[in-house]
Order: C-alpha cells, then sequence, then structure tokens
C-alpha cells in the first residue's frame, strides 16, 4: 500500500496547495486538441473541482490501486503509468473541444476495468475473487460513460470512457504477464507403500536369508 497511500498524499497535497494559495488549479486541466493544453495529460488526474469531488476519488482509488499492486506486482507499474497516460491522450484527441478535463475518474474507469478483465481472462481463483469485488463495489460506475444519464452535471463522461477503454485493452495486453491460470500437478499415491512392501512377499514375510533378530 505504499504507493496508493502516497499517491493519495499527492491528490489532497495538490488540493490543499490549491486552497491556501487562493489559485484555481483548473488552468493546468487537459484542454483537448489545444496544443497549450496537451500537458494536462500529466497533470489533470490529480486536480479537482472540490473536496466532494475528491472524496468521491478517494476511497476507489485506494483501494483499486492496492488490488493492483498486490496481486499484480510484476506488471503494476506498467498497467499504472499507461492507463495514466493513454487515457488522458485519448482525452486529448478525441473529447470535445472547448472543454477542461481534471479528476482522477478516468483512471479509476481504467483500473476497475482492468481488474474485472484481467480476472477473467487469467481465470485465477484469487484474481477472480478481486473481479467479484470490484463488480460489488464498483459496478455502478457504467452509467458514468453515458451523459444521457447526467444531463445536469458536469461529468467527463469521455474522460470515464477512455479510462475503461485502456483499462480493458491492457488487461488484454498482459494477459500472459504477471499472475496466470492455477494449474494443479497430481500425485500418484501408492509408489511410497510399493517400496516399503518390495522386500516382502506375498504372505507378508521377510523373503528368505533375511533375519527378524534385532
Amino acid at each position: 500500500m505504499i504507493f496508493p497511500t502516497l499517491f493519495i498524499f499527492l491528490i489532497w497535497a495538490v488540493k490543499i496547495a490549491e486552497i491556501w494559495s487562493g489559485i484555481s488549479f483548473a488552468s493546468f486541466g487537459l484542454r483537448p486538441l489545444q496544443w497549450s493544453g496537451i500537458w494536462g495529460i500529466l497533470t489533470f488526474p490529480l486536480i479537482h473541482a472540490g473536496w466532494s469531488h475528491l472524496f468521491a476519488n478517494t476511497v476507489p482509488l485506494l483501494i483499486l490501486l492496492t488490488f493492483l499492486f498486490h496481486s499484480y506486482r510484476e506488471i503494476a507499474w506498467k498497467v499504472f503509468l499507461l492507463i495514466y497516460l493513454v487515457s488522458g491522450l485519448w482525452i486529448w484527441v478525441f473529447a470535445r473541444s472547448g472543454t477542461v478535463h481534471i479528476g482522477a475518474s478516468g483512471l479509476i474507469y481504467g483500473l476497475a476495468a482492468f481488474l474485472f478483465v484481467s480476472g477473467i481472462l487469467r481465470r485465477n481463483s484469487a484474481l477472480m475473487a478481486i473481479t467479484l469485488l470490484v463488480v460489488f463495489l464498483y459496478g455502478g460506475l457504467i452509467w458514468g460513460i453515458f451523459p444521457q444519464f447526467f444531463p445536469r452535471e458536469r461529468i467527463s463522461w469521455e474522460g470515464h470512457l477512455m479510462g475503461l477503454l485502456a483499462g480493458t485493452i491492457l488487461a488484454f495486453y498482459f494477459r500472459k504477464e504477471g499472475p496466470q491460470r492455477e494449474s494443479y500437478q497430481w500425485g500418484e499415491e501408492g509408489d511410497e507403500d510399493e517400496d516399503e512392501d518390495e522386500d516382502e512377499d506375498e504372505s507378508g514375510f521377510p523373503e528368505s536369508g533375511q533375519s527378524n533378530e534385532r
């Protein structure tokens, strides 16, 4: 939980710095199709509109990042960085122009999609348990990619969609890396017993020439 905790600390530190300075950090958000806003790919997940926005993203981020770094240690860094950068790049290319995107919700969608799809592909019991937990805790996230359900709310549905796509594609791409499907090896019973009894004849007595004396 070291990195997940540090990342949560970072986004909270950014919000506290914004409040303390009295300057809105929204200008560092991601502005689609504007070269001046392309740097927002690196900064927009760290910036949140308000405390409620930050609170809403804190717990899911902590849980999903912990699942990722605990269960996919070999590829966790690659998955995290690629979701972070690829989803941001796709938002910059495909999202509506004239908008500003901030917040880590796209990252949350990417992590949830990766954990869900990867657990199914690998057919590992421990990973499947995480898949079920993700569905139970965050299955409702799927509605966040449909803007018609939230006509009065200013949500980055493009960010949600791009994160979802990035996480799903990466689950397929890395399906042969990291933990794999459990395999079982069945041993042959009775081998040891046969070795122990090889010096005895059918009557159960030692073969001739052997002594019973101690």
